[in-house]
């Protein structure tokens, strides 16, 4: 079995008060991807950055004092031309996902998983959080990172965090 992950492609981290250029530019191939996945029987899986009316308060919120995916408004929901039919979703309060990786480590135990690829946003943020949890939670799984099909916080920054990950043998792919 391969996975999918697509990390928080929201309105907010796309179009809304986080999106960028950079983030528009990866939408059309990244849904051209998760179709492709999904004609070869793979599991796509997505997050969802979720925040609540308190956000401002929290510890993330004070550091990054912009309202942003706050549950059940528009700019938390996924691109809908991203989501596929019976979507598994993960909501997700912090940058990664615990639940995510247990999921996925107790889908291992059932039947192998050949590879792990992780797209989406933000490469520095979210992307190499979940990543980093991942190859810890899964060590002899091969777990990559498209690159093509991710986004930074800057250019700079998206460069950065893929460095990073290499440097933790997280496999670093380009599917232009």
């Amino acid at each position: 079995m391969k996975v999918l992950l697509v990390i928080d492609m929201q309105h907010d981290f796309v179009d809304g008060t986080l999106g960028s250029q950079e983030a528009l530019t990866i939408v059309n191939p990244l849904k051209e991807r998760i179709l492709k996945a999904k004609a070869e029987n793979n599991l796509v899986i997505y997050t969802k950055d979720t925040h609540y009316d308190n956000y401002l308060d929290s510890q993330e919120g004070l550091k990054l004092p912009v309202k942003h995916c706050i549950k059940g408004t528009f700019g938390w929901e996924i691109l809908p031309n991203l989501l596929i039919k019976n979507a598994v979703i993960f909501e997700k309060e912090s940058f990664g996902s615990l639940e995510l990786a247990n999921y996925l480590s107790k889908l291992n135990e059932k039947e192998k998983i050949e590879e792990i690829v992780l797209t989406g946003l933000c490469t520095d943020i979210c992307v190499i959080s979940n990543a980093m949890i991942l190859k810890a939670a899964l060590q002899e799984t091969p777990i990559k990172v498209d690159a093509s099909l991710c986004a930074g916080v800057t250019p700079q920054s998206h460069i950065q965090a893929l460095g990073a990950m290499q440097m933790c043998q997280i496999e670093i792919i380009n599917n232009k």
